[in-house]
């Protein structure tokens, strides 16, 4: 019986945390603003051109067609399994040479704010899925976003739909 509420527990405070919890790891914590502790870095020859809509939304499609269903796993960092936040870690640095921050807390922190309705392929959207929980996707177009949903696994979603649409807070350019 111990062992079971202990398990139960632990699930219940996994499931409370999100994709907020994870640490960075390894990542060096250099400001970009006042007050900052987060950065951006990039791979030597493999810089991404941001500006060029059309380039992010073939690369962010492709990491699509590579990782779709992918299952979520708070932590998760690989194929077998990942999380929001691991996931747009893992887009930016193999497919557009951006290293990202490995948290959502961290990731929120870059770039700067860009309206709703004027975001582009790449911008990094964010939601408020709980009262502490946060989640990232990345946007690519007419609504839709790619991103590691804990129902789906690695998906895409639309803004528009009732829960993102609620849950939505804010986005970030690069």
């Amino acid at each position: 019986m111990k062992n079971t509420l202990w398990i139960a527990g632990l699930f219940i405070a996994a499931a409370l945390v999100g994709c907020t919890s994870v640490p960075d790891r390894g990542q060096t914590r250099a400001g970009q603003g006042i007050g900052s502790s987060a950065r951006i870095t990039t791979i030597p020859g493999a810089e991404a051109d941001l500006g060029d809509p059309a380039a992010v939304k073939n690369s962010l499609y492709a990491q699509y067609d590579e990782w779709k269903g992918t299952r979520y796993q708070i932590g998760g960092l690989s194929k077998q399994s990942v999380d929001c936040s691991g996931f747009v870690h893992i887009t930016f640095k193999s497919r557009l040479g951006i290293v990202l921050p490995r948290s959502t807390d961290l990731q929120v922190e870059l770039g700067q704010h860009v309206d709703k309705d004027e975001l582009r392929a790449g911008d990094l959207v964010f939601f408020k899925t709980g009262r502490t929980l946060r989640h990232v996707g990345v946007y690519l177009e007419d609504g839709r976003f790619l991103h590691a949903s804990s129902k789906l696994g690695v998906a895409i979603s639309h803004l528009n739909e009732n829960y993102w649409k609620s849950a939505y807070w804010k986005a970030k350019r690069l």
